[in-house]
């Protein structure tokens, strides 16, 4: 799934080529991508058309697009959700779902083969929409509190990593950088938020802009073809992973071979001797 880096540069790429375009047409193909605007799609397509374009945001991993009616274009790429920026007589990807008319003669298009993502119209949501104001600052917003996201951390009694991809708690972290950041920091992810010491996540909150950082400047992590920018292009930050997919490859900082553990339905990677394995949770 695409984490706060992907999308930012997914945004970034919208903000220089569809802020300020009109929207002149809109074309729902596949009616399960705006499943989640209640309305349903003909709605949906009547409050776009028209429609200037005025900024492109970003919270955790949602994107929107302000309008100048003051509602929002509402996107969430879910697993292999792409907003792609194509001429019109370019040949359909397989799995376009929604194509959107820009009065410059581009398309915006909206690809996601396994239909997790969606896009819906937030009424009045140019500012923050109301579907996602549950959803916390990320670490790279200039607005986040890291004073306050270290009490509530602490506050907490769970581990390390299960709290980080918590999104009501910090925004845009998922499984990649979250075993990237503890990898650097180092902790083992099963580490009690309740005892982590002060430096200990002022150290951890520090990796994680940085390696998140990092990854934005060389264009995300992909792993396949469906994480793309705007322009259909791969980002390639999986090529400085130290821990993400390297079970008993040579941990990058030790030599000790990498290890993978079951964790959240999903994968965690860690070294056994640079981020020991906590006794009750504590250590």
């Amino acid at each position: 799934m695409p984490e706060l880096p992907e999308v930012e540069v997914v945004r970034r790429g919208l903000d220089d080529h569809v802020v300020g375009r009109t929207i002149t047409g809109v074309e729902v193909l596949d009616t399960r991508s705006v499943r989640r605007h209640g309305p349903g799609p003909h709605d949906f397509i009547a409050r776009l058309r028209e429609q200037r374009v005025t900024a492109a945001r970003r919270r955790g991993k949602y994107l929107w697009l302000p309008l100048d009616d003051d509602d929002a274009l509402l996107a969430h790429l879910g697993m292999s959700g792409q907003m792609l920026i194509s001429p019109p007589d370019a040949p359909a990807p397989r799995h376009l779902r929604v194509r959107v008319s820009l009065d410059d003669g581009n398309e915006l298009r909206f690809v996601d083969q396994r239909i997790f993502g969606g896009l819906l119209v937030s009424p009045g949501g140019a500012e923050l929409p109301d579907e996602i104001e549950h959803i916390a600052r990320d670490p790279l917003d200039p607005l986040f509190d890291a004073a306050e996201f270290g009490r509530r951390l602490r506050r907490r009694e769970t581990g390390v990593k299960r709290a980080l991809l918590d999104q009501t708690l910090v925004s845009g972290v998922g499984n990649i950088y979250a075993d990237e950041a503890l990898w650097r920091t180092p902790l083992h992810y099963a580490r009690n938020t309740r005892h982590l010491r002060t430096r200990e996540i002022d150290g951890l909150l520090g990796h994680l802009r940085d390696v998140m950082g990092d990854a934005l400047d060389q264009g995300g992590t992909s792993f396949d073809a469906l994480y793309v920018n705007i322009n259909g292009q791969s980002g390639y930050f999986d090529r400085s992973l130290h821990a993400y997919g390297r079970e008993g490859e040579p941990c990058d900082r030790c030599g000790t071979p990498m290890r993978r553990d079951s964790f959240m339905n999903r994968s965690s990677y860690w070294c056994p001797r640079c981020q020991p394995r906590p006794r009750n949770g504590r250590w």
